[in-house]
């Protein structure tokens, strides 16, 4: 904005601090104007019913710069509500900036695709169609990008050679269609890293208000973004646009992200975002090939827990299902595959090896102060113990068990999903149930001081507390650590846990590792390896200090700066949190 219309707008600014009037006489400039000696590209209108939004059928529209080759892959970028953002005499003019800015080589060789929202037609004159745009847009989660990668891009791709990689590809939007846009990049970083939102509709329609939360909390994503908008923005049910996009911001910027940003004194029209579009995508696709990364510094917790360029290491695959990582005094790792009924170990040099077959699909697994692993044997209804030859002992017999935690003095939780119940075996062997009536009791985790069971609940949303008692029992039960869910879900899928020396608890779920605090608030979210389920995850390593994760069908592990606890060994108190 220009230093008048900055001096202008604060004129406007009433006395309750929201501007009472707008200027908003942004126009194109040169760059959106059709230019003699600029090679025109060809937009092709197309239609397209899709499955993943079942009934729905949209237009869509299909640019082709002239100087696209078709022995090489052309960059891709996606505009919602496509009608608008092709019209020749429209606010943006999409097209006619494409020609310019890569006959001036500011924009690699980019085939534009502009989609419309889809439409349920009306089954009769009488009926009303159903309007999807909504749905589609404003909705977090996977459907959305789901929809561009399974239906329109390899549909456009059987006629043009498009770049598959997320460093080739943009996405953009305005109001609805800019959450929409920044959703796809969230949800598939991989896929898009290059997001143009305008007047974005991150308010409380269908959830997009919790995104600068998630944005704070989860490792930082290799996302550029441009975000405009304007102080005459809409402030409706939903909430106040021009704020919630300063909230965008604002989370971005803490969390070490690529972020620009242009404030006007628009309200919620295309006048300013159309004015602005030929330098948006100068920034977007600025450096390009080089990749995205988050850039400046992070103010995260993670900041202090990940080690700056250590990403995910795959450490093994081709597993059926991995679960129920467990460490040693060594530092050396063992995980079961569950189908497979087998045990493997993760050695100190990397390599992993067979520990045991036919372990009767042992799930969780735990280390105990004589040096055993022990093993929840399910289906044999048992649990037994493991020496370093492998050879098998009985501990506890005719229980369903899940996941098993083993205090310092050789005591045992187990957790029993079908039956929602806890049970707790002596040292004797004599067992015996410690609670019941979560609907569905995973992981089950020691603080570090072992005064407190964590128990997952992957049926629902909160992880419980409970103290543990002299004589093993539990008592002041409470649905403690408040979980993030996906969206559309009423389940967290929460299920192994595992805890470091600072008494931040880690929980796998559907949304990736979730990392609480002693005081049960999620205070950060370290994103799934790949997309399969997250089952558990274990400190190991000689130090402690390599997060391992059990992933679907594959293993893997990173450095931290954090260290975990052992609870056969003896109690940790850590410090007190911040409350």
């Amino acid at each position: 904005m220009s230093l008048r219309r900055c001096f202008l707008a604060l004129l406007l600014v009433g006395f309750w601090g929201r501007s009472v009037a707008a200027i908003d006489d942004y126009t194109l400039g040169p760059d959106s104007q059709v230019q003699t000696g600029v090679p025109n590209g060809e937009v092709t209108k197309y239609s397209w019913t899709s499955q993943i939004f079942p009934g729905t059928v949209r237009d869509y529209w299909v640019y082709v710069p002239k100087q696209y080759d078709p022995a090489r892959p052309a960059c891709v970028m996606v505009f919602q509500d496509g009608a608008g953002y092709v019209n020749p005499e429209g606010n943006w003019r999409a097209p006619v900036v494409f020609d310019n800015l890569i006959h001036k080589k500011e924009l690699p060789v980019t085939i534009g695709i502009f989609i419309n929202p889809g439409v349920v037609p009306a089954t009769s004159d009488n009926a009303l169609a159903r309007f999807n745009r909504s749905f589609e847009y404003d909705g977090l989660g996977d459907r959305y990008v789901r929809f561009l990668l399974e239906e329109i891009l390899p549909e456009v791709g059987k006629k043009y050679n498009l770049a598959k990689d997320g460093n080739s590809r943009a996405i953009a939007g305005s109001s609805s269609g800019a959450i929409c846009a920044f959703t796809a990049a969230w949800e598939r970083p991989e896929e898009f890293t290059r997001v143009f939102s305008t007047i974005g509709t991150y308010v409380g329609l269908r959830g997009g208000n919790d995104y600068p939360t998630l944005i704070r909390k989860t490792e930082a994503k290799p996302i550029r973004v441009f975000l405009q908008d304007g102080s005459n923005d809409n402030n409706g049910y939903g909430g106040n646009w021009f704020l919630a996009n300063q909230e965008m911001l604002s989370a971005l910027e803490f969390s070490g992200y690529d972020v620009k940003n242009v404030w006007g004194d628009g309200a919620h029209n295309s006048k300013h975002g159309g004015a602005i579009l030929p330098d948006a995508l100068r920034w977007l696709w600025r450096d390009y090939p080089a990749p995205i990364r988050p850039g400046g510094p992070s103010r995260q917790l993670l900041a202090n827990l990940l080690v700056p360029g250590e990403g995910w290491q795959l450490v093994g695959q081709g597993y059926k299902f991995t679960e129920g990582p467990a460490t040693n005094s060594k530092g050396e790792v063992f995980f079961t595959d569950i189908p497979n009924s087998r045990i493997h170990k993760i050695g100190l040099d990397g390599k992993v090896s067979i520990f045991k077959e036919d372990t009767g699909s042992a799930n969780g697994l735990m280390f105990g102060p004589d040096g055993k692993l022990y093993a929840c044997q399910n289906g044999r209804k048992r649990i037994v113990a493991y020496d370093l030859e492998g050879k098998e002992t009985v501990v506890a017999e005719g229980l369903e068990s899940n996941d098993l935690a083993i205090t310092h003095k050789g005591e045992i939780y187990v957790s029993d999903p079908p039956n929602k119940q806890v049970w707790f075996i002596n040292s004797k062997g004599e067992k015996r149930i410690v609670d019941s009536g979560i609907a569905r009791p995973n992981g089950v985790l020691l603080t570090p001081d072992q005064s407190l069971l964590i128990v997952a609940d992957s049926a629902g949303q909160m992880v419980y507390s409970f103290q543990i008692q002299p004589d093993g029992s539990l008592a002041h039960k409470q649905p403690y650590f408040h979980l993030h869910l996906a969206d559309t879900a009423t389940q967290s899928g929460a299920d192994g846990m595992t805890v470091d020396a600072q008494g931040l608890l880690y929980v796998t779920s559907q949304v990736g590792l979730q990392i609480c605090d002693q005081a049960g608030r999620v205070n950060a979210i370290i994103s799934k390896p790949q997309r399969a389920s997250l089952s558990n995850a274990v400190f190991g390593g000689p130090a402690l200090d390599e997060l391992y994760v059990t992933n679907g069908d594959k293993v893997y592990k990173r450095k931290t700066k954090a260290k975990g606890v052992l609870s056969f060994q003896a109690p940790v108190k850590p410090t007190t949190p911040r409350l």
